[in-house]
């Protein structure tokens, strides 16, 4: 085990005398700009037991690193994600993410402080105050930086620099995983990002239904009144179809006659039927259900966080966190006299998702 020892008193060197170390050269640069190091050693003998069994041991952790990050890429990618009742493999898929994502950063940190703590030398410097522009020569910089490298030991650990190679790849290949995903499985498939219950079947225009399944004529709403519909499809009222719950709102005449110049504004004029106006009612901020209405100013309320959106224009949002307006559904009356909806949303339900268009 070598030791260096720094001497009080020394006089500038010339860092070019080929005499010189490259620890010394580092020393001087070191000192040129006030900075002592007083102690200096290696915590393990080169080539020792000891030395070695560190080695594997940081391999151990950043190969550990790699068979996890690859086994996150593997369920990222293959592991079957979409929600079915019942019990299943998707039920494991957010679960086994953060475990194999968790155990990659662990190993990781965990190889890295134990590289820094046991394996790199000590050292104790001491720097005087002064003030003024430090002395930088291009000499001093270039071995500082070949010093530190050589101090890690990678070259004379081959392990090391292999391990952490094949440790921190499959790392990268997690951060780019969700930004190529699309390349390998399309995220638009069957469009179920941009679909609700309400969206028509075979041609058929989907009902609005309650909650016990009956489908509702405008009169079972009052001029004021509003209620929860859903889409009149198999399993529309259950969590199959959490994004369709929309508020059905029995405008009174002023206040639908504004409703539909706004609507008329921004291309919905046939959005409504009569006085009636249909939005969703998952609010657009966090995706909270909006279900407080107060008739007399026509704003909607989402509990969650305050956000009111005024329905009679096209349901804006005019206070609280949420940005966009509440998806607006068309709707009009069958021939039993029965709501319909005339298609699905025309845009985005609940909250923003980055590859909206």
């Amino acid at each position: 085990m070598s030791t260096h020892t720094a001497q009080p008193g020394h006089e500038q060197v010339d860092v070019n005398d080929p005499r010189l170390s490259r620890f010394d050269i580092v020393r001087e640069g070191a000192r040129r700009d006030d900075i002592e190091i007083v102690h200096y050693e290696p915590q393990v003998v080169p080539g020792s037991k000891a030395e070695r069994r560190l080695v594997r041991t940081v391999a151990a952790m950043f190969l550990l690193t790699g068979l996890a990050a690859t086994a996150f890429l593997v369920v990222y990618i293959w592991w079957p994600w979409q929600y079915e009742m019942g019990r299943g493999g998707d039920k494991f898929y957010t679960p086994l993410l953060g475990i194999t994502l968790g155990i990659a950063l662990l190993s990781v940190g965990f190889g890295i402080l134990t590289w820094g703590k046991k394996l790199l030398p000590k050292e104790v410097s001491i720097q005087d105050r002064h003030e003024g522009v430090s002395t930088e020569d291009q000499r001093i910089t270039g071995e500082t930086m070949a010093y530190m490298a050589e101090e890690l030991g990678v070259k004379r650990r081959p392990l090391l620099g292999v391990s952490l190679l094949a440790g921190l790849a499959p790392v990268g290949a997690v951060a780019a995983a969700p930004l190529v995903g699309g390349l390998i499985s399309d995220p638009h498939k069957n469009n179920q990002l941009m679909t609700t219950g309400f969206a028509p079947r075979d041609g058929q225009k989907i009902r609005l239904i309650r909650e016990d399944g009956r489908p509702i004529r405008p009169a079972d709403v009052s001029a004021g009144g509003q209620i929860t519909v859903f889409p009149g499809v198999e399993h529309g009222v259950s969590n199959r179809y959490a994004d369709s719950p929309t508020l059905l709102i029995h405008l009174r005449d002023a206040d639908a006659e504004q409703s539909r110049r706004n609507n008329e504004q921004v291309g919905h004029g046939n959005y409504m039927w009569g006085n009636f106006a249909a939005y969703s009612k998952i609010c657009t901020h966090a995706g909270c259900p909006a279900s407080l209405y107060e008739q007399q100013t026509n704003r909607l309320l989402c509990p969650c966080h305050q956000s009111q959106f005024l329905i009679t224009d096209n349901a804006k949002p005019i206070f609280g966190p949420a940005s966009r307006r509440l998806p607006q559904l068309p709707i009009e009356v069958d021939a039993e006299g029965y709501f319909v909806a005339t298609s699905d949303y025309t845009e985005t339900v609940g909250p923003d998702f980055w590859e909206r268009p």
